[in-house]
């Protein structure tokens, strides 16, 4: 699909006129969805969470594909990633495994931000996103305090993209695809309260094989996914937010973020197709070059 010039400045304009309305009326838009967003801490320990152990993960990868296949994500589309880091040891380096994806908070600036309610926490633990909702406005994206929200530029209204935590299996009784799959039970689905129990024994009996820190269990307030690693989180890349969770104010949020939104959205927008009708562009010379 090409677009021209014409087409691509109706398009800035219109992201443009929304996000002028949105700021516009903000006030409005925020008491009426402000309230059903936020899930406040009461009850927070019965809520469903996940325990990561990099120290059993083999990195084998059948969690992306399960997860991939699940949500039947196009492309190169992805809600979770194994990443490998090398980390020096006493005589070498060695591989050191983490997994990354949507980590549920449970109090989600993301979902406290959002101005339609397109975000929102559930009791059992996933914070789920209708994008049926959702008008782009990508505040979600900046409020993360952990940098997860990413964004769709394939559709004429882009979406934002992150983990589910299968909200529709666990609505059935069942654990998350990625869980299922795990051959080396690096993964394990349960009440929180009782994984961080769980990670603190492992910790406790074990010390020689994990750093003593749950990662997740006060990070921004608590997160509904925990982590245990051999090494510093930090070295493997993970965010180090304070144990309180992020407080946002939306509308002075708001007001900040509009400007570099629509700086961004029009630049970005801008560039990605130019990108493709450039790529496009090339594919048709060398087809001709072929053809001669």
């Amino acid at each position: 699909m090409e677009i021209s010039r014409r087409d691509f400045l109706k398009l800035s304009g219109a992201g443009i006129s929304t996000a002028a309305a949105i700021n516009f009326f903000p006030g409005e838009m925020v008491t009426a969805t402000l309230g059903d967003t936020m899930l406040k801490n009461d009850g927070e320990e019965t809520s469903k969470a996940v325990l990561y152990d990099a120290v059993k993960c083999i990195a084998c990868r059948q969690c992306e594909l399960a997860c991939n296949q699940h949500n039947k994500l196009p492309g190169e589309t992805t809600f979770t990633k194994i990443n490998i880091t090398e980390v020096e040891g006493d005589d070498s380096l060695s591989p050191v495994f983490s997994k990354h994806q949507c980590l549920h908070c449970l109090e989600p600036a993301c979902a406290e931000i959002c101005i339609v309610g397109a975000l929102q926490k559930t009791p059992d633990g996933p914070v789920v996103y209708d994008g049926n909702k959702c008008i782009g406005c990508r505040y979600c994206m900046v409020a993360c305090p952990f940098l997860v929200p990413t964004f769709d530029w394939d559709r004429p209204i882009p979406l934002i993209r992150k983990c589910t935590f299968c909200d529709d299996l666990l609505s059935v009784g069942s654990e998350p695809a990625c869980v299922d799959v795990c051959p080396t039970s690096a993964l394990k689905f349960s009440e929180r309260d009782e994984l961080i129990a769980e990670a603190k024994n492992r910790i406790t009996t074990t010390p020689d094989k994990y750093v003593d820190h749950i990662y997740g269990e006060k990070e921004n307030g608590g997160t509904s996914w925990l982590y245990l690693s051999p090494t510093p989180f930090e070295k493997l890349g993970f965010p180090v937010p304070g144990s309180e969770p992020v407080v946002v104010n939306v509308r002075h949020a708001m007001d900040a973020v509009l400007p570099a939104s629509i700086a961004v959205a029009a630049t970005m927008t801008g560039f990605y197709w130019l990108t493709r009708r450039r790529d496009k562009v090339n594919v048709k010379g060398k087809e001709k070059i072929r053809k001669k």
